[in-house]
């Protein structure tokens, strides 16, 4: 879903240069008294020009013209100083082919803007949530929580990037079953500790983790175990849930990933919003009680059958809090919700847009990302996994093998809702097979480069914008110019359609590009134009 449409959308163009181009278009047509919306993208084969546009095909239909006769009109009215030429391919499409100061130009401007190149006001403010990570403090993260991190965060900088007021918030999942089954699990691994034989919960978490939890409950606070068991669960639950959920928040931070907000599923419940939501639900006809349990009737919104809110017992389900809660993010003023959830949680989707319409928002406000499941891989093999099992590989532990950016980056390397097989020893090679190396290596050269001129007494210029590029002719050099001047049609691109795997391929391509010309071409010559 496009974050805005029509002439919003138009208004809230990302790209400058690809708007410049658009307004040559659109001029032609008004010396031909012709009128048309001008989309311009780049080509996939440099071969076929810098821009194209299939403008001319858009109109002939409308005009009731032959495509490309019109597009050779258009052609011969695209008469611009910055224009190259133009050439007419295939059943219309125009493809304009820039002059080199066009590049410079534009390229000055870069060096200009240094970190704030990419910036743009496609937002304009506009408030975003990205709800990520958000796991069940009943365990450490584990790399698939690390995969949703990585790209919940990437997303967030992105939409920053591009002019969005965004809040990242953490939903803690600190009510419910699985609570109590942590409590539990505690519970009977203390009760081993001190020499006593009991039966482990069926569904416990198994991990050797729960056996510190029990070692430092009983250490800390040993009056726990004087109350009945049911008093000892309870609090043993809350309390080691609090204990994961610092750790979890540790080794985020250790990930380079920050929350602005983390938000208690109890909070929902404290605060009476589940009964409220439903109560709203009722009102507006969309809950109804069938064998003593409430439904909430989504199919009558796009689900594919209706769900249980309430149980018979009168025991809130989790859809019941899930519905509070997002209904409490509308209310929040966002304009854009972005929820990152395992890829498990597919069938939630249609419900949750289902409570948001029945409540009476626009449903396509909440987009989702689903996380596909990761595997690792070492030594040619994967590695088994089952977190009830407690046969996990922690992200804590992955990052300190492999490091925090290098395993950031291959969490992006394919698109979010593709399974990922993640190979350590290639994420730890220094060859070209491993992308994070490829890209680094490429930085590291350029690096190199100031420090040879440094070393060698070669002049620099002070201010990179008054640097003359005109001396740069040669083909991987203006391809290197080209394919800078693309990131922010990147950034717009990737904040309109919420992808920041995009960011990897870019990078990668940027970094071969590179390399091709420094392995092609000497980079420092005497030469002070050069």
């Amino acid at each position: 879903m496009p974050l805005f449409n029509g002439d919003r959308e138009a208004k809230c163009r990302g790209d400058a240069l690809k708007m410049e181009v658009e307004r040559m278009v659109r001029e032609a047509l008004t010396r031909l008294s012709l009128e048309s919306r001008v989309q311009v993208d780049y080509p996939r084969d440099p071969r076929f020009g810098d821009y194209t546009t299939n403008v001319a095909m858009v109109m002939a239909k409308r005009l009731k013209a032959n495509p490309r006769e019109l597009a050779q009109r258009i052609a011969r009215a695209l008469d611009h100083p910055m224009v190259e030429k133009v050439e007419v391919a295939g059943p219309g499409f125009i493809n304009l082919f820039m002059k080199r100061k066009w590049w410079f130009s534009a390229f000055s401007r870069v060096l200009e803007k240094e970190g704030d190149f990419g910036c743009l006001d496609l937002g304009e403010g506009r408030r975003v949530q990205v709800e990520f990570v958000s796991a069940n403090p009943t365990g450490p993260l584990h790399i698939g929580h690390g995969r949703g991190a990585a790209v919940g965060d990437s997303l967030a900088r992105i939409l920053e990037k591009a002019g969005y007021e965004v809040e990242r918030e953490y939903y803690v999942n600190d009510a419910g079953r699985q609570i109590r089954i942590l409590g539990e699990s505690i519970w009977a691994r203390c009760m081993e500790l001190r020499g006593r034989e009991v039966e482990f919960p069926k569904e416990g978490y198994r991990g050797e983790y729960v056996v510190d939890l029990a070692q430092k409950a009983l250490e800390e606070m040993p009056q726990v175990f004087e109350l009945s068991k049911e008093e000892a669960v309870e609090r043993l639950a809350y309390w080691g849930a609090g204990e994961i959920l610092e750790e979890i928040k540790g080794d985020l931070g250790a990930f380079g990933v920050t929350f602005d907000s983390w938000f208690s599923e109890r909070t929902l419940y404290e605060r009476e919003l589940v009964s409220k939501a439903l109560d709203r639900l009722k009102e507006r006809g969309f809950i109804y009680e069938e064998e003593g349990a409430l439904w909430f009737a989504s199919r009558r919104l796009g689900d594919d059958k209706d769900r249980v809110v309430v149980r018979a017992n009168g025991e809130p389900t989790y859809l019941a809090s899930d519905i509070a809660y997002h209904a409490l993010k509308a209310e929040r003023g966002f304009d854009l919700l972005v929820d990152v959830w395992g890829a498990d949680h597919h069938g939630y989707v249609p419900r949750i847009r289902a409570a948001l319409e029945a409540l009476g928002y626009d449903p396509q406000m909440l987009q989702v990302l689903l996380i596909q499941m990761v595997s690792l891989v070492k030594g040619g093999e994967k590695v088994s996994m089952s977190t009830r099992q407690g046969e996990f590989v922690p992200l804590a532990e992955l990052v300190d093998e492999v490091g925090k950016d290098a395993v950031r980056f291959i969490f992006l390397t394919r698109k979010c809702d593709a399974h990922l097989d993640f190979d350590v020893d290639l994420a730890k090679s220094r060859t070209e097979e491993n992308p994070v190396f490829y890209v680094q290596y490429a930085h590291a050269r350029i690096s190199s480069i100031f420090r040879t001129a440094h070393e060698r007494s070669i002049s620099l210029p002070d201010s990179f914008p008054d640097v003359d590029l005109a001396p740069l002719e040669l083909v991987e050099e203006m391809g290197l110019i080209k394919k800078v001047l693309r990131f922010p049609d990147l950034i717009e691109g990737m904040a309109r359609s919420l992808e920041p795997h995009r960011l990897t391929y870019y990078l990668q391509e940027l970094a071969a590009a590179f390399h091709s010309y420094y392995n092609h071409h000497r980079v420092l010559v005497e030469d002070g134009a050069l």
